[in-house]
């Protein structure tokens, strides 16, 4: 019999190293900050996050330097999979690529339609998917998702996470200063030179990564880019030489270590920051303000016909081919879960609206009514779905 602590010990170790364990964290802390923002401490709750520590806010620090740790474990993770996992050849990107696409295009257009003058900077708003929600809710689902399906809503969610890069990159950068952006530049050459020269100690990656924070922090463009710069340049391959080079190469090595801290301190760390909407100031118009509907609509309806529409499209035409065992309910369901938008919705959020309280506040009411629904639709389908015959492409 095994004695109590070492049960306790094996149950803690089995819930953190869980698929779904850090969007069950992430949803409590969220539900928390709602709590906490709809009740007599809502005042305290937004004097904690505007404190001053040093030249920046705690809500700054949060999401200007936290989030650069996780920007840095989605690129870690989108290199290892580019160069070495299921994006590593173009069959494997096809249909992945051409669904993100569908998902991040439906939902910015929707979104548009809503709000073509006021409010059009969020239009991006919609397009991402959480990762960390969306396979969470898949392994609830356990066997009952084949495993290509799996496969195909990860390779999906990494593209999705690179397109609200290259977004956050190209569309929410405010006024440039010219000279930190040539330190930044510096910075950046200095990493990749070090991984040119095979340097396989992290300890000088971090060191530079942490500089070209500071840059990039102070020359205007979104601090958080700094840490998907940094995953670009941290080796794949190990130690040549050594039997165990492939598995302990630093890009390996990081990634391991920054995964339980990220999903079980960094995002529901922000997810607490930033969920926390004060309902009871919101007027009722604020249910049916165009922000609120176009984010809403953009992920309940926008990602799975997004999704959905484009990767039935590439199937028919013979472009691409459908997920081993998965079905045409089960695809839908997969969709409808890409409507999760939450962390990366929220973060856009605060970029597009940075001035103004109210249209942050619609667009987290919108993504927390759609992303909720989303999820609850995604799960239930999938649960009552049954393996189906693919899609048999035209000729």
């Amino acid at each position: 019999m095994m004695p109590p602590r070492r049960k306790y010990v094996s149950a803690l170790r089995r819930f953190l190293t869980g698929q779904s364990s850090a969007g069950l964290v992430l949803m409590a802390a969220a539900a928390l900050a709602l709590v906490v923002a709809n009740s007599p401490l809502a005042h305290d709750y937004e004097a904690l996050f505007h404190a001053q520590l040093g030249p920046l806010s705690l809500h700054q620090w949060i999401n200007d330097g936290l989030m650069a740790v996780f920007f840095l474990l989605v690129g870690l993770e989108i290199k290892r999979e580019v160069m070495d996992g299921q994006l590593s050849s173009w069959p494997r990107r096809v249909l992945p690529g051409i669904a993100a696409a569908g998902g991040m295009a439906i939902p910015a257009l929707i979104y548009v339609t809503f709000n073509p003058g006021p409010g059009i900077e969020g239009w991006a708003i919609p397009s991402a998917t959480d990762i960390a929600f969306a396979l969470g809710v898949i392994a609830l689902l356990g066997s009952r998702v084949p495993v290509s399906l799996r496969v195909f809503l990860t390779a999906l969610a990494i593209i999705d996470d690179l397109g609200a890069v290259i977004i956050i990159a190209l569309f929410y950068t405010s006024k440039l200063s010219w000279p930190d952006l040539a330190g930044a530049a510096v910075a950046v050459a200095l990493l990749f030179a070090m991984n040119r020269m095979r340097v396989y100690r992290l300890l000088p990656y971090l060191v530079v990564g942490a500089i070209l924070w500071v840059l990039v922090l102070r020359s205007g463009i979104h601090a958080t880019l700094a840490g998907v710069i940094l995953a670009f340049a941290i080796p794949l391959q190990g130690t040549p030489g050594r039997p165990d080079a492939e598995s302990e190469s630093p890009l390996h090595r990081l990634e391991h270590a920054l995964h339980l801290p990220v999903g079980f301190l960094v995002v529901p760390i922000f997810g607490f920051a930033n969920a926390g909407v004060p309902f009871l100031n919101l007027s009722a118009e604020a249910l049916v303000a165009p922000v609120t509907l176009g984010v809403a609509l953009g992920l309940l309806l926008g990602k799975p016909v997004g999704v959905m529409g484009f990767s039935m499209l590439a199937i028919r035409l013979g472009v691409a081919d459908m997920p081993a065992h998965a079905g045409r309910l089960q695809m839908l369901g997969a969709s409808l879960l890409c409507g999760i938008g939450f962390t990366m919705s929220l973060f856009i959020t605060l970029l597009a609206f940075p001035a103004s309280p109210l249209l942050q506040a619609e667009a987290k009411l919108g993504i927390l009514a759609g992303s909720l629904v989303s999820g609850l639709l995604g799960y239930g389908l999938l649960r009552v779905s049954r393996r189906d015959e693919p899609v048999t492409p035209s000729r």
